[in-house]
């Protein structure tokens, strides 16, 4: 494949996992307004999915992904952020992350 080409996909396949984002954004407010449990947690993984796998086309590595992701929960847990004042939801879903 031409290296034109093959830029032009790329670019592509970026904007077009941008737009699945969006999807993704789009479909989790529906399902929360219509209280669907099940679409709230199917539009959740697909928006986790095509955030990982947008990351990855962006030449950020899964595992490298993870790990900013550690850090930022680190950080906010050490910042004190409200949702860990109020629930701990920092430092278990960082606890989460470290028993996968």
């Amino acid at each position: 494949m031409p290296k034109d080409l093959d830029v032009a996909k790329r670019a592509k396949v970026i904007e077009w996992l941008k737009t699945e984002v969006i999807d993704q954004v789009s479909r989790l407010f529906k399902a929360l307004w219509e209280g669907s449990t099940a679409r709230v947690g199917d539009s959740l993984a697909s928006l986790i999915m095509s955030s990982y796998i947008l990351g990855r086309r962006l030449g950020i590595p899964y595992r490298e992904l993870d790990d900013l992701l550690m850090e930022k929960l680190r950080k906010h847990r050490q910042e004190g952020h409200q949702l860990e004042e109020w629930y701990q939801d920092i430092s278990a879903l960082e606890e989460h992350m470290r028993k996968r």
